[in-house]
């Protein structure tokens, strides 16, 4: 059954992409009718990737599913939700180890903003194992990551380590 409703903004640090984070945001496809994939600049974190790096491999990434817009933010999401008009955060659980963080960040979002919800997707079989930090690490030590990740992720990860070693 789809239902469609507005707008969900999937966030993250993509840092980069990977097949399970396409796979999530193409499924919210199916729910909504709008679906933001918002590259976060997290300045807590030190990314492989800038945030224009990150950006430009997600839009390449997903450039063929029309529902999906892919943009960066900084800031409060919720404030970045409501400028695109979201009524909905999306969240990917992997495991259970997951939901703890992801559960106080949704009582948090609720608490700054009573009109956006969270709504949490499992990945697919799959992708469950698969994380930016893993894939990075990969990559890094010269494994192959192209069933992980778009062909323009394994080429940047392959020149951005080529050029760190």
């Amino acid at each position: 059954m789809t239902v469609k409703t507005s707008c969900a903004i999937y966030p993250g640090t993509f840092d980069p992409i990977t097949n399970g984070h396409m796979d999530l945001a193409m499924r919210a496809g199916r729910i909504f009718d709008r679906v933001i994939v918002a590259v976060a600049e997290n300045k807590s974190k030190t990314p492989l990737f800038s945030s224009q790096e990150r950006l430009a491999l997600a839009q390449n990434a997903l450039a063929n599913v029309p529902c999906i817009e892919v943009i960066s933010f900084d800031g409060l999401l919720v404030d970045c939700a409501r400028k695109q008009g979201a009524t909905v955060i999306l969240r990917g659980l992997r495991a259970v180890s997951d939901f703890e963080f992801e559960f106080q960040m949704a009582g948090m979002n609720r608490h700054l903003c009573q009109d956006l919800e969270t709504l949490f997707l499992t990945p697919a079989e799959k992708y469950a194992f698969i994380s930016s930090s893993v894939i990075r690490e990969i990559a890094k030590l010269g494994g192959d990551v192209s069933e992980f990740v778009s062909d323009g992720v394994r080429l940047a990860l392959s020149e951005k380590f080529t050029v760190l070693n």
